[in-house]
């Protein structure tokens, strides 16, 4: 029997958990706890199905000599606005965030790094699309979150195949909005990131005709207030975050149907969905250096939003990261994992 995509309102949800969206929703604390002991509390900004689930799934929230308080968001732009309202101490967002972040003067500092595959985020056409290759996009019809890692990949994938983002008739829409869009016949395709990549292949409801692998950087960020980093109880707290998140990342690439199993259950995803994101996707993150490619690789992602009049003015990345918590880390450029069975 052909399976059916979850209809456009049921997927609502899924927006919670999604790092690299665009969108100005606030947070939404009414889930939100608190672990461990101590004086010290850490706030964390967290996405539904993010840092706090996998470190409670790796067991990683155990013997916590500080407390950590969880505040739930719906997309990185928001949690980045309480980065900088000092609301929030550290959380995790994509690679395109913290650059609309840096364009705007916001106080945050990147201070932790993820290298993964970027196969995940791909450019999506109906299964019974005309169109076979990327060049074959101009003059149609894309459905793209503003602002988010996907419309980055758009237009790096435009320009791999000869094009620019002024060829195509861009449809900004948010990815519920934009899911209706393209099972609905009224865009010509979708540039979109797992999980939802994942939802639209096992529906077969469409398929890749381009992804963002050796497109784009494939990076995700933790990113803190100064503030948070100028008071020493604080950074200490931070580093030992840290680390734990590095640990239960390393716990995912080993056990990946038991971290689908929660994640499914955490965000309302199908567990086959889940599952296939973790292994396109999730396992295949390596923690990496905050280091000197890093930041040109995020420059150029910059750069090229300024050119596009989507930034104010020239960012200068350098001034939004903090290298102090590279330790022992290899370089941004590490090749990531490939899941053994993908």
């Amino acid at each position: 029997m052909r399976r059916h995509l979850v209809p456009a309102a049921l997927l609502l949800p899924l927006t919670l958990l999604l790092a690299a969206c665009g969108g100005n929703s606030a947070a939404d604390t009414a889930g939100a706890g608190t672990d461990g002991k101590g004086s010290l509390t850490l706030n964390v900004g967290d996405q539904k199905g993010g840092s706090e689930a996998v470190l409670r799934a790796a067991g990683e929230l155990k013997n916590l000599d500080y407390k950590i308080k969880w505040s739930t968001f719906t997309s990185g732009p928001p949690l980045l606005e309480a980065v900088n309202a000092k609301a929030v101490d550290i959380g995790g967002v994509g690679n395109t965030p913290p650059v609309f972040a840096a364009g705007a003067g916001s106080k945050v500092s990147v201070v932790a790094a993820w290298h993964g595959t970027s196969k995940g985020e791909a450019i999506l056409v109906p299964k019974n699309s005309s169109l076979r290759k990327p060049e074959e996009l101009k003059g149609r019809s894309i459905a793209v979150a503003q602002g988010s890692s996907a419309h980055f990949q758009l237009i790096a994938s435009l320009k791999e195949a000869g094009l620019k983002l002024s060829d195509v008739k861009v449809k900004y829409l948010q990815p519920a909005d934009a899911l209706a869009a393209f099972t609905g016949g009224k865009v010509d395709a979708w540039a979109v990131w797992d999980p939802y990549t994942s939802q639209v292949l096992n529906a077969e409801q469409g398929r890749i005709l381009t992804d963002g692998d050796g497109v784009v950087n494939g990076l995700s960020f933790q990113v803190a207030a100064p503030s948070a980093l100028k008071d020493t109880k604080k950074a200490a707290a931070v580093k030992d975050y840290l680390e734990r998140l590095r640990r239960a990342q390393d716990w995912v690439y080993g056990h990946p149907d038991a971290w689908a199993k929660v994640w499914a259950k955490d965000t309302g995803l199908p567990y086959e969905v889940a599952l296939a994101s973790v292994k396109r996707t999730n396992a295949s993150r390596i923690a990496v250096a905050v280091d000197k490619p890093l930041i040109a690789s995020e420059q150029r992602i910059a750069d090229t939003f300024t050119e596009l009049k989507l930034i104010p003015g020239k960012v200068d990345f350098a001034a939004f990261v903090d290298t102090r918590f590279n330790g022992g880390l290899p370089p941004s450029t590490t090749t990531p994992r490939v899941y053994k069975d993908s």
